[in-house]
């Protein structure tokens, strides 16, 4: 997205966005200048780093070249996520799509690493391919060999020359979970141009909530193409095997211990995190921090750091068992996410307290889990879902490392708050599910042949 951004400021700069005959050229002044940027997109795609899945011999997919279909007599569903958090978002939409019609192929497509190793746990219901570089030529190739009916987009993937590049194809496009912030609207209403080159392409837009349908219709989407369905972010399953999981997690770690998590977090992040925990442990010597760092090249930058900090740390890949001494926990795993929340009392959300450089991350997997949220006060990716909780008693904000020090200690003091807490959290989550249901009906008639 970083290289759009970069594409879209020169086309504004040159004033072809005045004229909308110019859009072809603009166009190609866009792929022109793609083709500059993208080895730099690419290095930092597939640079090694310690933990990262590596694409190997499949980088070639970026350039469409993919394999054919495991029955190449039949077409396939497209369904694109970029990266886990999508995937994950898109799970129970899969599985329910397997579920209406066991014939149908789906092909899942991921930009990173990262996503094709979450889309592996699905690999009984779809085929996982890399999603082509943004070039007419590499979604010709993937469109050839695919021949997908339809492309599913999950939220705000859109890239100008796919959108153009499908469409011509008379494939329908569909944003699910769609979404446009009040500032992603500013600055699309700021550039006109940009947000008509790509909304022209798309057929339909299944929005999260009324806000974000009123201002796509602002933007100038025709109001039919619209349909409010919900975010199925809501309809997270968490399944007996999960909450079995977690419980004997929790018997490892210890079950009378009181254990807080800091999910997702980022680089500058868990030093924050770790001076909370340090204050904590004043008070509450036998309490134990699990951290979660976001991307996986951190797993021992983050384990060094708790170690250099004079914390007792054990990490959940080596051999070492977890006793009363141990304070900090690393979560150097992908995939378990909701086990690892499942063992805690309480959950920070990381990607909060960095001020507007991330802006946090869904905190829906602790608050089906019945879990009291914390967040920093940077939470502008999932404003809605956070304020809910917020309003409903489920999360605290804190702004600073000694706010969440201090709320931590005031929830492990109250058992009863805490636990109050984490019901109003799974309320609000009850109270928002069905979207699922809603996007299967719009999907229904597109799905079905």
């Amino acid at each position: 997205m970083q290289i759009i951004i970069s594409v879209n400021l020169f086309i504004v700069q040159s004033n072809f966005y005045m004229l909308p005959e110019h859009l072809m050229l603009v166009r190609f002044i866009y792929s022109f200048l793609l083709f500059l940027l993208a080895p730099f997109f690419l290095y930092g795609l597939y640079k090694n780093k310690t933990n990262k899945p590596k694409f190997g011999k499949r980088w070639v997919e970026h350039f469409g070249f993919c394999p054919e279909l495991k029955d190449n007599n039949t077409t396939a569903l497209w369904i694109h996520t970029v990266s886990v958090g999508e995937v994950i978002a898109a799970t129970p939409l899969i599985k329910a799509l397997k579920k209406q019609q066991p014939q149908q192929t789906i092909v899942v497509t991921t930009t990173t690493s990262t996503g094709a190793a979450e889309v592996k746990k699905l690999e009984n219901l779809v085929e996982h391919r890399y999603m082509p570089l943004d070039f007419s030529g590499s979604v010709k190739r993937f469109i050839k060999i695919i021949n997908p009916t339809a492309l599913l987009i999950m939220e705000t993937e859109l890239w100008p020359n796919t959108l153009h590049t499908v469409h011509q194809h008379k494939i329908p496009i569909i944003i699910i979970n769609a979404r446009l912030s009040h500032r992603s609207y500013l600055r699309y209403q700021k550039f006109q141009f940009i947000f008509d080159m790509l909304a022209k392409n798309i057929d339909q837009l299944l929005c999260q909530t009324e806000a974000d349908a009123q201002r796509f219709i602002k933007l100038g989407i025709n109001k039919e193409k619209i349909e409010i369905t919900g975010s199925i972010k809501f309809d997270i399953s968490i399944t007996d095997q999960l909450k079995t999981a977690g419980t004997e997690l929790r018997s490892e770690l210890g079950e009378k211990r009181p254990i807080w998590i800091a999910s997702s977090t980022h680089q500058g992040e868990d030093e924050l995190i770790l001076k909370a925990h340090q204050v904590v442990l004043k008070k509450v010597p036998e309490a134990l921090l699990i951290i979660v760092p976001r991307h996986p090249e951190r797993f021992l930058t983050v384990t060094d750091l708790a170690k250099n900090n004079g914390f007792n740390t054990v990490s959940r890949t080596s051999k070492q068992s977890v006793c009363a001494s141990t304070s900090v926990y690393i979560a150097d795993t992908m995939g378990e996410m909701l086990t690892l929340i499942g063992a805690a009392d309480i959950c920070f959300m990381g990607g909060s307290l960095l001020g507007k450089k991330v802006g946090g991350h869904n905190l829906l997997e602790p608050a089906a889990l019945a879990k009291p949220c914390l967040t920093g006060d940077s939470f502008y990716n999932f404003q809605l879902i956070t304020e809910q909780l917020i309003e409903s008693g489920g999360c605290i904000v804190c702004p600073t490392e000694s706010d969440l020090a201090d709320n931590l200690l005031k929830l492990f003091a109250d058992e009863t708050a805490m636990r109050e807490m984490g019901r109003s959290a799974l309320a609000v989550v009850d109270k928002n599910r069905g979207a699922l249901a809603r996007t299967l009906k719009e999907l229904s008639a597109i799905t079905a042949h």
